[in-house]
């Protein structure tokens, strides 16, 4: 928005004009688009081979779990191996909703509110990699890839604009690995600039402003594609971002990706779609109904 402080957190400018803001989602559509046309045999990290060659040699260094030794105090030993890469979407997503499970125990005390709280995000976790463990959180059909390029950090704040407000370059590639297909397939996040955990309306809000939005952005994505598909005779990405918006698994792909965000998305919105609904709509009492649940 127009003369935001820099202490304050940016949105998108609700009045922006939207020719303009369909120029600007054409340009980071096309990103996207070249991005999803690499493919891997596994998911992990890349090695150059040679000039012309990378390879899937480690494991993916995700923003999250940088972020989660940085600012969760989780012991490095509690990532994957470094040497670890992964064959399967399924074996992947478990592996990070197991450190979800990971950030709940080794996380600062003041993380927790009390008993009640505890308990609450310890049966969220435990419920999320249950799902998991049951291959419910990833699509059969892309189960052993090919696996897609994934940037965690490709968000505008990391793209140059020249003065004509044309991309000039994109930025901060550090975190970039070949990841599940689920991740390229859900709606990019960053459409309203602001992340659904700190939309000071909330995150019903936040989904409402944000179906409105990628209407446009998909609408953009389309046109790309109808260029790129003569070219490469690839399918549609902008179908199976809508379907994954339609679906939930979008939500799914962010707690997966956000382990700070995991305890305001799960009770909102991934344990009904999977668990059926709660007689109660507190999200901070829907935990005692789900007790029967666990082992």
């Amino acid at each position: 928005t127009p003369g935001c402080p820099n202490e304050e957190r940016g949105v998108l400018d609700p009045k922006i004009d939207e020719v303009q803001l369909e120029m600007q989602y054409t340009q980071l559509a096309k990103t996207l688009l070249q991005l999803s046309r690499l493919e891997f045999p596994k998911i992990g990290s890349l090695s150059q081979v040679d000039e012309f060659s990378w390879e899937v040699t480690r494991r993916p260094l995700s923003m999250n779990m940088n972020e989660l030794v940085r600012l969760g105090t989780l012991p490095r030993s509690k990532l994957p191996p470094l040497d670890a890469t992964f064959k399967t979407a399924s074996s992947y997503i478990e592996a990070l909703t197991q450190l979800n499970i990971e950030h709940l125990l080794h996380q600062r005390n003041d993380a927790v509110q009390s008993p009640d709280d505890c308990r609450r995000k310890f049966m969220a976790r435990q419920l999320f990699y249950s799902l998991a463990r049951d291959k419910k959180l990833s699509l059969s059909c892309h189960e052993n890839g090919p696996f897609k390029l994934w940037c965690d950090d490709f968000r505008p704040a990391n793209v140059l604009l020249n003065k004509d407000m044309h991309i000039a370059g994109v930025v901060d590639w550090e975190f970039t690995y070949a990841a599940p297909v689920e991740f390229s397939y859900a709606p990019p996040w960053w459409l309203l600039i602001e992340k659904p955990e700190f939309w000071s309306k909330g995150i019903e809000d936040w989904t409402r402003v944000f179906d409105r939005r990628l209407k446009t952005f998909l609408t953009a994505m389309r046109h790309c594609e109808q260029d790129m598909t003569v070219q490469h005779g690839q399918h549609r990405l902008s179908d199976e971002m809508q379907r994954s918006w339609e679906s939930g698994d979008f939500w799914v792909v962010y707690a997966i990706l956000h382990s700070f965000a995991f305890d305001a998305i799960y009770w909102q919105k991934i344990d009904q779609r999977f668990f059926g609904p709660t007689e109660t709509n507190d999200p901070s009492e829907a935990w005692k109904e789900r007790l029967d649940l666990l082992e």
